[in-house]
């Protein structure tokens, strides 16, 4: 029998589905339905989710191209003039922590919000 989330969640999360949108963990999906009561109340706009970021751009290095590091934050929205990437967090990975440093190396002006349980 095939189920909706076939695999065990590495870190212990709980797969969720809201509004027909799969998400991660049950916080990340809660998280959302904030950040959608949000932008209908008019406090943020432009609310996207599952946002990609290249860092560092794709390049030339001797001849051989070479591809960035995909970064994907879970939200991104702007407030009061500023674009804001959320990302919801049980378990902060060494991956996660040198990808994070990059997104905001390149993008100085950007506002990085971490959510947790």
């Amino acid at each position: 029998m095939k189920t909706l989330f076939p695999e065990t969640p590495k870190y212990g999360n709980k797969p969720t589905v809201v509004d027909g949108i799969r998400f991660d963990s049950k916080g990340e999906a809660m998280r959302w339905s904030e950040l959608v009561m949000l932008e209908k109340a008019g406090v943020i706009a432009d609310l996207r989710r599952q946002v990609p970021f290249t860092i560092p751009a794709d390049f030339t290095h001797d001849g051989k191209a070479e591809r960035g590091i995909r970064y994907i934050a879970d939200f991104v929205y702007s407030q009061c003039g500023k674009l804001i990437a959320e990302d919801f967090k049980g378990a902060k990975t060494e991956v996660y922590k040198l990808k994070r440093k990059f997104l905001l190396a390149q993008n100085p002006s950007l506002v990085f919000v971490e959510s947790h349980k």
